[in-house]
């Protein structure tokens, strides 16, 4: 295992500044973007960062539900073996909004022998990462993530509901986009989200209320380290979650939790520095170069068998609507955002692309691994992207784009240059796990057939 020797001397240094902490949460976010995990108390601390715990594997492969699938036998077929869980490194934070005495660490999964578990997507994203690493790029990133406050209720009902203001008592009715009377309205849960934030070392920027009641967008900062944007992006949203509880409310990054509202994206904004720290898209230009072209056409070109990752579930294709400012084609463009990817405007030196395709439900390691993938395939391959828009591309939806979820499973399973990137195990995995679900939910009967179909005129 590496960095076993830092691991042990992080811990040590960390019970040192907090000798209260009495229990540690070890989080593993599984396929499905739901926290799995376990909670060790002080006498197991040790163990912890010298042997490693250990886990079945089969609970990255869990359904949303937390069924077993049984993808590529791992599970009821192999007698659900056991894995090594180990600390990652720099993880370790308090949590104050949990209680007195507690904290948290990331885990990840490695087989017995120490080798990468390929279940894990924080080890799909580090191979992608690689690629780069051997082409002598490094991939700079950062993600936005959008959320809706709902009513406490909403969690008891599955009905979604505005929340109640705290600071008025009152139900939210209206939003404004960009409105800070509506950031005024829970200033103390984003307050105690940023302080949290701040603890734990998660880079948060700016916070803006967004399109529809109760929605808000917080903006992560770029860092130079995908595996640490997604391992943030996965504290965020823990955050958020915790935080949203304790002021009576509940946080959601459902994709479309209202028929008629907004959904909730997950924005990935990528930059490439070269040996010398240099943004390779930067030519001095307003457009960027041909590498930024090259990029966009690559993530273009395996937009299509990525729709699975970006959009996991049934609910997360409910986001692809017209004018919704939602991408609806596999379509690009200079400081528009109607398009799948937008160059933001800026500094010749701050040139990167915005992929706007992902739901705040998706995996943010897969989601990220499939946007690298795709900018490094353009990258190695000088691809040529089409024509940018400068007009409305959102107006309708492409029907060559796969926007159902058996359609983007199909897709996924078909496409190769993808799976290249993510392992073909792993995708094999994916689908498996996906299709399954996909088959128990379409098994469900709805009320809706009942009044269509039972006693039809």
């Amino acid at each position: 295992m590496q960095h076993q020797s830092e691991l042990k001397t992080e811990f040590e240094a960390f019970l040192q500044s907090h000798p209260d902490c009495e229990y540690v949460d070890v989080l593993l976010p599984d396929l499905c973007n739901i926290i799995r995990g376990k909670r060790i108390s002080r006498d197991q601390f040790d163990k912890l960062y010298t042997e490693g715990l250990q886990i079945p594997s089969s609970i990255y492969l869990l359904d949303v539900n937390g069924n077993c699938t049984d993808a590529g036998g791992r599970g009821f077929s192999d007698g659900d073996p056991d894995v090594q869980i180990w600390p990652v490194l720099g993880s370790l934070k308090l949590t104050p909004w949990v209680g007195p005495g507690a904290a948290q660490v990331m885990g990840c999964l490695y087989e017995l022998d120490g080798s990468p578990c390929e279940v894990d997507p924080r080890h799909v994203l580090k191979k992608v990462v690689e690629r780069f690493h051997a082409s002598g790029l490094n991939p700079v990133v950062a993600l936005e993530l959008e959320f809706y406050l709902l009513d406490a209720s909403s969690a008891e009902t599955n009905q979604p509901s505005p929340p109640v203001l705290p600071e008025t008592g009152r139900q939210a009715t209206a939003t404004q986009v960009y409105s800070l009377a509506d950031l005024d309205g829970f200033t103390g849960f984003l307050s105690e989200v940023e302080t949290i934030c701040r603890i734990q070392d998660i880079p948060v920027g700016a916070t803006t209320a967004e399109y529809a009641v109760g929605q808000y967008e917080i903006n992560l900062n770029h860092v130079d380290d995908p595996l640490k944007a997604a391992d943030d992006a996965i504290l965020l949203q823990r955050v958020v979650k915790g935080i949203a509880r304790k002021h009576g409310a509940v946080a959601s990054f459902m994709a479309k939790p209202y028929p008629d509202g907004a959904g909730n994206g997950l924005h990935v904004h990528v930059s490439v520095l070269d040996g010398d720290g240099k943004n390779i898209f930067n030519d001095g230009s307003e457009k960027g170069n041909d590498k930024l072209r090259h990029a966009v056409a690559g993530a273009l070109e395996l937009l299509p068998e990525s729709m699975a990752i970006f959009a996991p579930n049934v609910n997360s294709f409910r986001r692809f609507a017209p004018n919704l400012y939602v991408p609806t084609a596999a379509t690009w463009g200079y400081n528009n955002r109607s398009v799948a990817l937008r160059v933001p405007a800026g500094s010749p030196e701050s040139k990167r692309i915005e992929h706007r395709v992902a739901g705040a439900d998706a995996n943010p390691y897969l989601a990220l691994a499939a946007v690298l993938a795709g900018v490094h395939h353009g990258l190695i391959n000088e691809a040529t992207p089409p024509e940018p828009r400068a007009d409305n591309a959102g107006a309708e939806l492409d029907p060559q784009m796969p926007f159902t979820w058996q359609a983007a499973l199909d897709q996924f399973a078909q496409g190769d240059s993808l799976s290249d990137y993510l392992g073909e195990s792993y995708s094999r995995l994916y689908k498996e796990c996906k299709q399954t679900e996909l088959d128990a939910f379409s098994r469900e009967f709805t009320p809706l057939e009942y009044q269509w179909y039972l006693s039809p005129e």
